[in-house]
């Protein structure tokens, strides 16, 4: 063998040792990515009932495991605090929405007595980014707002920029800082903290967030350290802003009507054994609209469709960002999580003051956007500004009662997907009965990346954990769970315990306490209140006790 052919081999050999070597030490923690909807229905995914598509979604949950009983904060903002934080939304400073009133669990910001995931896990050596809504930062309004949200005026901060995500532990975002925007021209759009002053003429930000999020994976997956990524969507949040094509998929599927489409999801969900061997837990219908005397039946048809496609184009997206991570080789020690914020939105956002807030009423190029009040305009494109209203979202929240910004299980149990090949040993396609919440999400990354939940970070005391970790679910079917689950959203209340047992509140004066067995009654259709008054008042003690300790107020 000639010389120079052997010192080839002997660096190849060198070379072959230090790509092995290298390899054998990649950190052995799982990537994590938490995926959350926004405004997503309990049933608006095909594996829990719905007719719309999303192959995707209901392939990690035939390869995953699927929850029953999995809880958020009944709304968007307080939601994403509390999952960020692993603390309820109180304890994380956003009770309500992004405006301070001045009171300790009502700041409208995350609190500096919390941390993040990303704080937490990027100090013990993970890569963290994070694509999408942001909406956990106080978002002061400007004189000039009306034409600050149609672009026409420029201001550099939609927020504090210490509280971006790159001030909590993010090392990358992009995404939108506010809680509405326009999908094809979004307000607040922002990469790292710098504004986005422009975007291409076909932009539609759902496809945008999904590209991001896989440029993301390709680029970490390079590194030898694990990843955490939140991806949080926009979708399908309203307006109700589709792609033409992907709306044309649904063009006739719901002018049968609402109550046809409700009866399909419920028996779907009976067929894939959602609730077990449960086969009466329909809620009666929560509108008196009859869609055969329905005047607008086009109008309705057509804006369920553009919620479906908004949704149809969220899973294809899912579905790209799982592709690029089976072709980075990090598929089977990836745990993705998905999950909504909320129940499905029954607002008429057509009635709203267009040009207020977060609600434009010109496009950029001086268009006036139209908020449809009498439904004379087809919802989808960009000029226009509508939701898809109380009727249909009964339906997207089936079998439940009630909806989003309510703490009836329509408002806050969500459809939540956990796939994990390599940490996953149940059953692939289990259902499960466990109970859970968002703030177990932070629980749950701390355990899998071993790390610890800190008592101070940058001089501040830090309240301490209230999640769980899920891991135990994932490995043995069960856990040693919450003894309680407390809610308060604008002064409704609700209490549910690991008995089953479940008080609710609604708001305003001389409301009664409900009680409801969710072990025999899931979709809270008897209020047994009367029966056990014993257990009503022990409920109710131990929620007053709950909401001192959490801050939140007004206390009972």
């Amino acid at each position: 063998m000639k010389r120079d052919q052997f010192i080839k081999l002997g660096s190849l050999a060198l070379l072959t040792g230090m790509t092995m070597s290298c390899k054998a030490q990649k950190d052995a923690r799982p990537n994590i990515i938490v995926i959350l909807a926004d405004d997503l229905g309990y049933s608006d995914l095909s594996c829990y009932g719905s007719e719309i598509q999303t192959p995707n979604l209901d392939n990690l949950a035939a390869q995953g495991i699927r929850f029953n009983q999995f809880y958020n904060c009944s709304r968007s903002c307080p939601t994403r605090a509390s999952l960020l934080t692993g603390l309820y939304q109180h304890q994380a400073g956003i009770g309500r929405m992004t405006f301070n009133q001045n009171l300790p669990g009502y700041r409208g910001q995350l609190s500096d007595n919390a941390v993040t995931i990303a704080e937490v896990l990027k100090e013990n050596g993970y890569q963290t980014g994070m694509i999408g809504k942001w909406h956990v930062a106080e978002t002061p309004l400007q004189p000039d707002q009306r034409e600050w949200l149609a672009h026409q005026v420029y201001h550099p901060d939609f927020a504090d920029r210490k509280y971006y995500p790159t001030s909590r532990g993010f090392e990358d975002y992009y995404g939108v800082i506010y809680g509405v925007v326009n999908y094809f021209d979004p307000f607040s759009l922002v990469n790292g903290e710098e504004p986005i002053r422009e975007v291409p003429e076909d932009y539609y930000i759902t496809t945008a967030l999904s590209d991001s999020a896989i440029s993301y994976v390709n680029r970490y997956a390079k590194s030898d350290k694990p990843f955490f990524m939140y991806l949080s969507y926009t979708a399908p949040h309203w307006p109700l802003h589709a792609l033409p094509e992907d709306i044309a998929k649904y063009k006739d599927t719901y002018k049968v009507g609402w109550d046809a489409i409700r009866e399909k999801r419920y028996e779907r969900m009976k067929e894939l054994g959602i609730f077990g061997d449960a086969d009466d837990f329909l809620s009666p219908r929560q509108f008196n609209d009859s869609w055969e005397e329905n005047p607008h039946q086009e109008w309705d048809a057509h804006a369920m469709a553009v919620h479906a496609a908004m949704i149809d184009r969220m899973d294809q997206g899912i579905g790209e960002l799982v592709a690029a991570l089976k072709a980075n080789g990090e598929y089977e020690n990836t745990l993705i999580l998905f999950l909504s914020d909320n129940g499905c939105s029954s607002e008429n956002c057509q009635n709203y003051p267009p040009g207020e807030n977060d609600r434009p009423d010109l496009t950029r190029d001086g268009r006036e956007i139209i908020y449809p009040k009498n439904k004379e305009v087809l919802p989808g494109p960009e000029t226009t500004f509508a939701s898809i209203g109380a009727a249909w979202a009964n339906v997207a929240n089936t079998p439940f009662r009630f909806w989003k910004a309510r703490e009836y299980e329509g408002g806050v149990c969500t459809p939540m997907i956990a796939h994990w090949p390599k940490g996953i040993e149940q059953p692939k396609g289990a259902i499960t009965s466990e109970m859970g919440h968002v703030m177990d999400i932070m629980a749950t990354c701390i355990d899998l990346a071993g790390a610890g939940y800190p008592t101070t970070y940058q001089g501040k005391t830090i309240i301490p954990l209230e999640g769980k970790s899920l891991n135990p679910i994932f490995k043995t079917g069960t856990r040693e769970g919450h003894d309680y689950i407390g809610f308060e959203h604008f002064n409704e209340k609700a209490f549910v315990g690991n008995d089953g047992w479940k008080i609710v509140q609604k708001a305003g004066k001389n409301q009664k306490w409900e009680l409801y067995n969710l072990n025999n009654d899931r979709t809270e259709l008897r209020n047994v209140a009367g029966q056990y008054p014993e257990k009503l008042a022990e409920m109710k003690d131990k929620y007053g006790a709950w909401a001192k300790r959490c801050m939140v107020l007004p206390a009972p």
